[in-house]
């Protein structure tokens, strides 16, 4: 014989599975907030010319890919680089591309079709300035990657070409590499047009880019 009526029991049974179900269910909340978040792979994001588009070689030699397999999965590499561009064009493209793939780190090489056009270095400081302020403003680190005109543009010019990226650095205080080239044998490791770097030059490349880039991906690791 039942010492409680058959509802009451019911009542007690069901009242008691639901205490038993929402002291596991708050379990399973405390053990999923105690596991480690998993790391979120930060995007880099390389808006460039040919330099980085890997003109005239193979794309999987071009130091872009070099980076995306020194990275392997940990971070996620988008090339926005054409060859051809200039600052004026990088700054048009940009927005719609921070939109797109919100970068945490901008890299931006553009500025040596300015200079072989002998277009003004006034306005394409202008066009690196509304680069590097649109990057920031969406949230992004920005790595300025610098290049040189050839020495018969005339030493005023050079001078003042060279002037951008170093001016631009100070101004926005982020880093600089003054010379994208710098180490790469500059009389073997071109292409036939005197301008590109060969496939044994992008190693070099990389290595030039990386000095800077590896702290940058270390502060995002920590601010993670």
């Amino acid at each position: 014989m039942s010492v409680f009526p058959v509802t009451g029991a019911k009542r007690i049974v069901g009242a008691a599975l639901r205490r038993r179900l929402m002291g596991t269910l708050i379990g399973s909340m405390v053990l999923v907030m105690a596991l480690p978040a998993a790391a979120r792979a930060e995007t880099i994001l390389i808006m460039g010319d040919s330099l980085s588009a890997a003109y005239g070689i193979e794309p999987s030699a071009g130091w872009v890919n070099l980076l995306k397999q020194r990275l392997d999965d940990e971070h996620q590499v988008i090339n926005a680089s054409i060859s051809g561009e200039t600052t004026s064009g990088g700054a048009a493209r940009l927005p719609d591309i921070l939109d797109q793939h919100d970068p945490d780190i901008v890299l931006i090489e553009l500025g040596g079709n300015d200079g072989l056009r002998g277009l003004s270095p006034q306005q394409m400081q202008v066009n690196l300035a509304k680069m590097v302020e649109r990057s920031e403003d969406n949230g992004a680190q920005v790595l300025l990657l610098g290049i040189e005109v050839p020495p018969n543009y005339g030493a005023s010019y050079a001078s003042a070409f060279r002037g951008v990226f170093s001016q631009l650095a100070e101004e926005y205080e982020i880093p600089l590499l003054p010379f994208l080239l710098e180490g790469v044998d500059l009389s073997t490791m071109l292409q036939d047009d005197g301008i590109h770097p060969t496939a044994e030059a992008q190693p070099i490349i990389l290595d030039n880019v990386w000095t800077l880039l590896a702290p940058m991906l270390d502060a995002e690791d920590q601010a993670d």
